[in-house]
């Protein structure tokens, strides 16, 4: 582009001719100016601006016009979709260039085909009359929007529970062993992440590619020239969360119940699989208990010593311990006869290692390798 940035935002520039209410700041113009030079030398910037800088095209103006790929990450996911559908549209067509972007959320923000194939085929799997008709609702949508985001469907509320059943994580995810591979919605979000100049995510999904890249994975985010954090004073505890070691019994309750669905409809004679659900589930709720106390404390944390010389958290973690790992081998012997029991033991192991990580306890099992 051959104008300059001081030409961009001036009182004359492309911003004020093609918006009205535009004005010059001075303050937003010396951001823009060290964040373009930051881009151009590949330096680090921290910078805090006041309220009314306009920080959000401080940023986004030198974006566009650096022909580099940019990656721009926001604190939270309202902001990353104002920033897609209306800050980088109204700047783009200002700036008339040629800049494409993408919008990339984790994978649980997505519809997945296999999961919502399942549960409108599971007549127990919705709780109410509500959920019937959001499953409608959603239904729709899968056939009819490019992108399966939720935050799209403002029907059905993003907090709602169903949600939860009609997506995927990284742990149940089928990869490229998956009947509805070749519609899925994840994989055509990051090919278009791949393609665009500028790529729009949350810090959380940031954190994700970094904790996988600890673990030799790199297909999450594309490489980029430049990295841009909006709200960058959420970070560290963003941080902290996706890059600690994390093991909670949502995750525990979610796999006992798929264990269950998937033993009792795939390989229903190998094991009593409903007993198998119970042995994890009554701990779990055991450790529940054993941890009310923290909602007492001061920021609702407590330090591990707390934990480990509480006897019955010890007694319902190693209840937990013995219950992965009776499942681990039961679910060993008849992974590869259904996708559904494939995803189980790999959740199964992925839960002990972490389990065994977090008491820093090396696991003993056979193997913790992932099928599929």
């Amino acid at each position: 582009m051959s104008q300059s940035l001081s030409e961009i935002f001036s009182v004359e520039g492309l911003l004020a001719q093609s918006m009205p209410s535009y004005r010059p700041r001075p303050a937003q113009l010396a951001l823009a100016q060290a964040i373009q030079d930051a881009f151009q030398n590949h330096s680090v910037l921290v910078a805090e601006a006041g309220t009314g800088t306009g920080k959000t095209w401080a940023y986004l103006v030198p974006a566009l016009c650096s022909s580099q790929k940019i990656l721009i990450s926001t604190g939270t996911r309202t902001l990353q979709d104002q920033l897609f559908s209306r800050d980088f549209p109204n700047l783009r067509e200002a700036l008339a260039l040629p800049v494409t972007a993408a919008l990339l959320k984790g994978r649980g923000n997505y519809v997945c085909h296999y999961y919502l194939d399942r549960v409108q085929n599971d007549d127990r799997a919705l709780k109410s009359r509500t959920e019937v008709g959001y499953l409608r609702e959603i239904q729709v949508f899968a056939q009819q929007s490019k992108t399966g985001d939720k935050a799209q469907l403002s029907s059905v509320p993003e907090s709602a529970d169903i949600w939860n059943r009609v997506s995927s994580t990284r742990e149940n995810c089928l990869g490229q062993e998956c009947p509805f591979v070749r519609d899925c919605f994840v994989l055509k979000a990051r090919r278009k992440a791949q393609e665009a100049d500028v790529v729009v995510i949350n810090h959380a999904l940031f954190m994700a590619d970094l904790a996988l890249r600890d673990e030799g994975i790199t297909d999450l985010l594309p490489e980029v020239d430049a990295v841009v954090f909006d709200e960058a004073h959420q970070l560290p505890d963003i941080a902290t969360r996706f890059l600690g070691l994390n093991l909670s019994s949502h995750q525990l309750l979610d796999l006992s119940r798929l264990l269950e669905k998937a033993g009792l409809a795939h390989a229903r004679e190998a094991a009593d699989w409903s007993v198998l659900a119970r042995q994890l589930e009554q701990p779990t709720r055991e450790l529940r208990l054993s941890t009310a106390f923290i909602d007492r404390l001061p920021g609702r944390k407590a330090p591990v010593d707390a934990l480990l010389d509480n006897a019955d958290f010890e007694k319902a973690l190693q209840a937990i311990d013995d219950a992965l790992r009776v499942i681990a081998g039961a679910l060993r012997v008849v992974a590869e006869k259904h996708p559904d029991l494939t995803a189980a033991y790999n959740s199964t192991l992925e839960l002990l290692n972490r389990l065994h990580r977090w008491r820093a306890v090396s696991p003993s099992l056979e193997t913790t390798q992932k099928l599929g």
